[in-house]
C-alpha cells in the first residue's frame, strides 16, 4: 500500500505561500504537515494561528497539525476552529495524556502523539488503542533540514509490533529528514505516513518528487 505523504509546510515559500499550497493541492500528497512551535518546547518559533487561517481559506486537503508547544490543551479548541483534522501533542509535553488525546477526539479531530528520539516507544502501551496516529521525531524536533536518526527504522519497527500486539488501528507517522533514499525502508518496517519537507521544497520537479515519495517501490 503506497505511503500518505504530508508536505512541511515549515519549509514553503513564506513570500509565495499560496503557490506552495496550490502545488500541494494538485499534487498527490494525502495532507498538509503544520508544525507550530513555541520557543520553550522546542528552541524555535514557527507559526501560529494567522498562518493557519491562510491555510484553511486555500488547502484542499487535511491539516495535519503538529504542536511542539508547552501547555497544548489550552489551545485544542482554537486549533479545531483554526482547521486541523489532525492534532498531534508530544508525550514528553503532556502530564495527562489520556485526557489530552479523548479531548482532541472530543473536538472532531483524530488524535495524535508525538515522540521524540529519546522516547521509547513502549511508553505508549498503555494508551496505543486511543491514538489515530503516532508521529516518530527521526530528528530532534524544533529545525527543518537535519540529517535523519538512524535509530528511528527500529522505532517505527518496534511500534508496528505493539499496535499488532494491542489489535489497535494506529498509523505511523515519521518526521523528519524522510528522503528519496530512506522513503522505502521506512515503508517496508512500518510507516504509513511520511513527513516531508526539504527534500520536497528543494527538489527541481516537487510533483515528480511526491510521486515518489508514495510508492518508492
Amino acid at each position: 500500500m503506497p505511503l500518505m505523504i504530508a508536505p512541511s509546510i515549515l519549509s514553503a515559500d513564506f513570500s509565495n505561500l499560496k503557490a506552495d499550497i496550490d502545488m500541494i493541492n494538485k499534487s498527490e500528497a494525502d495532507w498538509f504537515h503544520v508544525d507550530v512551535m513555541d520557543g520553550t518546547f522546542v528552541p524555535n518559533i514557527s507559526f501560529g494561528f494567522p498562518v493557519m487561517k491562510a491555510l484553511k481559506e486555500h488547502a484542499k486537503k487535511l491539516l495535519d497539525v503538529h504542536l511542539m508547544i508547552v501547555n497544548p490543551d489550552h489551545y485544542i479548541e482554537e486549533f479545531k476552529k483554526a482547521g486541523a483534522g489532525v492534532l498531534t501533542v508530544h508525550y514528553e509535553a503532556c502530564t495527562h495524556l489520556h485526557r489530552t488525546v479523548h479531548a482532541i477526539k472530543h473536538h472532531g479531530m483524530k488524535a495524535g502523539v508525538a515522540i521524540n528520539p529519546h522516547t521509547p516507544v513502549h511508553l505508549l502501551s498503555d494508551i496505543i488503542r486511543d491514538i489515530d496516529v503516532v508521529l516518530v521525531m527521526s530528528v530532534n524536533p524544533g529545525f527543518g533540514g537535519q540529517k535523519f536518526i538512524q535509530h528511528t527504522f527500529d522505532k517505527v519497527l518496534k511500534l508496528k509490533q505493539l499496535i499488532i500486539e494491542n489489535s489497535a488501528k494506529t498509523k505511523i507517522e515519521v518526521d523528519g529528514g524522510a528522503d528519496l533514499d530512506n522513503a522505502l525502508p521506512l515503508m517496508r518496517a512500518g510507516a504509513d505516513i511520511l513527513v516531508a519537507g526539504n527534500t520536497i521544497f528543494s527538489s527541481p520537479n516537487r510533483l515528480e518528487c511526491i510521486k515518489f515519495l508514495k510508492d518508492p517501490l
